[in-house]
Formats: structure tokens, C-alpha cells, sequence
């Protein structure tokens, strides 16, 4: 996309592309991290139901504060969390560009540490945010020392980090939290939107909340709730946090249709969330088997795995779309993600990705 020059669009964000992953109509579909499995009969009903209750009052503003939600998701959340201390919004992109316009701005500085999820920087540029990234190690761990030694330079105002990683899937250690919000001198944001997916035994962040009232813990419920087309991203923190966020919010930021909606999936949460044992077995297999075939793969905590490497990366995503398998081409260069799909669409990239490689063209790349 080139916008003419008529278009008097700031200057820095000319050069820029919209960010999207390309949205293809292909029959496997493993490139945004969905959660493969739809809402029951029992549960769209119950949203279809709400939704129609909610209609005749759609003339009306819907709750600004949001309050039954924030207890709903606060009671999810459990730790001890009140509403006070959960907010919510329209994904949780849009909760990360609050906490930007409210942390963040002209003067202060946000950092991450590299690859990440692509949005970070971006959500930096669009509130005017100095941006800072510094590095994982080689083999993608976070690097506490590195991390430690980076926010003593830069003093960054706010400090991303994601637990699981996104594109890398690991988690982080409590202990890599307490050192991150020891030493640093503002917000700490633990962006733990594939928490759900997590392997037993792997620590969340909230579990240290009470003890940093500068830390902040978004989740979504975009990704384990297979809800990514309601739009519902949220936070944990200090109410005092919560408090600044409400005062960049825009008014009725949240439908009365999103807060239904949500609401209604809440109410059945383990339903919900039943498949999620099964997509973490299923990702598990995926990785044992891309590393029979000798890849590199990294472990992941996600619902989705990266794994390389490829001198033509490009060429084995486009073979793999010419065979109706839609992946990711991110991260790391030579590297590939792909989301976890139901049993049958695993298959059809194993067999996909094991025809791509076998044809000459790549064989021949990748000697």
C-alpha cells in the first residue's frame, strides 16, 4: 500500500504498511493462533439469548466501567482480584495502546526484548513512544542479565515482556519477573495472552501481582476462550493503575454487544476452555514430529510452534499455501510458526510441509 501524496498522513507513519497477517481463504488455516474449536450449541445459545435481551436496550449507552464484566473476569482470574483491579477493552491490543497513552507518550521510553510480538513497536510509534529493543539469547531465552543490564542504561518507562512468548513460546521463570520489576523504574507489563496453554507447573505472573503495584499481567480471550471474534483483551493490576487507564479510555469504549457476548462465554468458561488439554497435546506431537525431521523446533508454552530453519523461508511458506496449509512467515529470519489446528488440519501440514520439502526447488535451497 503507497498512499498518495495528497494523503496529509504524519510524516513517520508514511513509509508503514497496516500490520495484519494475511487473511487468505484457504481450507487450513494455521497462521493467527485460534483456537480451532468453535462455541458449543450450549454456549451460542446463551449468547444468542443474551444478545437478544440485550437489544431492546440498545438505544442506551452501555455501562461505562463495564462492572459485571470486570468481576466476571476478575472471579476467572481468581488471586484474590477485585473488580477495581481488572480492566478491560477491545482486545488486547487496544488495552496494550492504553497502557502506551498512559505510560508511554512524548519524553518516555518502552522496551522489549527481540523477537517479540511484532505490535510492540508499533504500538510505541502510534502513542510517540522512544522505542528500545534489546535481545533474547541465540537460542531465544530471555536473558535476565542482558534484560537487567539494558533497563540500568535506558531506564525505560514502561518494559514489554510476554509469557509465552510470541513468536518463541516459552514462558518466563517468577524469578526473571522479580528481577525485571525490581530494577525497573516504571511499569512492567507481563503480556500473558497465551496463558491458558501453558504446561502444568508453569507460574503465572499473578501469582506476584500483590507484590508490584507497578506490574500489570493482560490477558485475552481471544486465543484459549475461541473467542477472538468477540474482541475481549484485559488486565490485572493496582487499582491506582486501573485508575490511569480509565482516564485515556475513550467513552463507552466497550459495546453493550462485547460486554454481552463476553459475559455469556464467562459463564461457561470450563466449557470453553475444555479443548485446551487437547490442542497442548496436539502441539507437543507437532513438535516431535517436525524435530523427526530434523528441525530445529523451540518449546512452547502457546498454541503454536516455531521451527526452522530455511534459507528460502518464503519459498516453503508459498509451497505450503499452493497446498492450502496458510502458516506464518515471522519471527526470526529462517524461521516458520505455525498455529495448532484439530488433528486433521495437523495432518494436512505434515503432509504439505513433507511434500514442499521434498520438491526440488527447495531441496536445492535448503542443501
Amino acid at each position: 500500500m503507497t498512499l498518495p501524496e495528497w494523503v496529509p498522513i504524519r510524516d513517520d507513519l508514511r513509509p508503514y504498511e497496516p500490520y495484519g497477517a494475511p487473511q487468505l481463504d484457504v481450507p487450513v488455516q494455521l497462521n493467527v493462533n485460534e483456537n480451532p474449536y468453535g462455541p458449543s450449541k450450549a454456549t451460542a445459545d446463551d449468547i444468542a439469548e443474551s444478545l437478544r435481551a440485550a437489544a431492546t436496550e440498545l438505544n442506551r449507552y452501555p455501562d461505562r466501567e463495564a462492572w459485571a464484566l470486570r468481576e466476571a473476569l476478575a472471579d476467572y482470574l481468581g488471586h484474590g482480584l477485585a473488580a477495581d483491579a481488572v480492566w478491560a477493552a477491545n482486545g488486547s491490543n487496544e488495552v496494550m495502546q492504553q497502557i502506551l497513552q498512559a505510560f508511554g507518550g512524548p519524553g518516555r521510553t518502552a522496551a522489549s526484548f527481540m523477537p517479540t510480538y511484532s505490535m510492540y513497536p508499533e504500538y510505541a510509534r502510534n502513542t510517540h513512544t522512544r522505542w528500545i529493543a534489546g535481545r533474547r539469547a541465540d537460542d531465544f531465552a530471555f536473558d535476565v542479565d542482558a534484560a537487567l543490564a539494558l533497563i540500568a542504561d535506558e531506564q525505560p518507562d514502561v518494559v514489554l515482556l510476554a509469557s509465552p512468548n510470541n513468536p518463541t513460546g516459552e514462558s518466563l521463570t517468577l524469578d526473571a519477573v522479580r528481577a525485571v520489576c525490581d530494577a525497573a523504574p516504571g511499569l512492567v507489563v507481563l503480556d500473558e495472552a497465551y496463558a491458558e496453554f501453558r504446561r502444568p507447573g508453569t507460574p503465572t505472573a499473578l501469582s506476584v501481582l500483590a507484590d508490584y503495584p507497578r506490574l500489570v499481567v493482560t490477558r485475552t480471550m481471544s486465543k484459549a476462550f475461541a473467542f477472538a471474534g468477540g474482541r475481549l483483551g484485559y488486565l490485572a493490576a493496582d487499582p491506582a493503575i486501573v485508575d490511569a487507564l480509565r482516564i485515556v479510555r475513550l467513552p463507552y469504549h466497550l459495546s453493550t454487544v462485547t460486554q454481552t457476548v463476553a459475559l455469556a462465554a464467562l459463564r461457561h468458561a470450563d466449557e470453553m476452555l475444555a479443548r485446551v488439554a487437547d490442542l497442548r497435546a496436539t502441539r507437543d506431537e507437532a513438535a516431535a514430529w517436525l524435530r523427526a525431521q530434523g528441525h530445529d523446533v523451540v518449546d512452547s508454552d502457546a498454541n503454536f510452534v516455531l521451527f526452522g530453519t530455511f534459507a528460502d523461508r518464503h519459498a516453503v511458506w508459498q509451497g505450503l499455501l499452493d497446498r492450502g496449509v496458510l502458516i506464518r512467515e515471522t519471527g526470526p529470519d529462517g524461521w516458520l510458526r505455525v498455529s495448532v489446528g484439530t488433528p486433521e488440519e495437523m495432518t494436512a501440514f505434515r503432509d504439505a510441509l513433507t511434500a514442499v520439502l521434498e520438491s526440488p526447488s527447495i531441496r536445492q535451497e535448503n542443501a
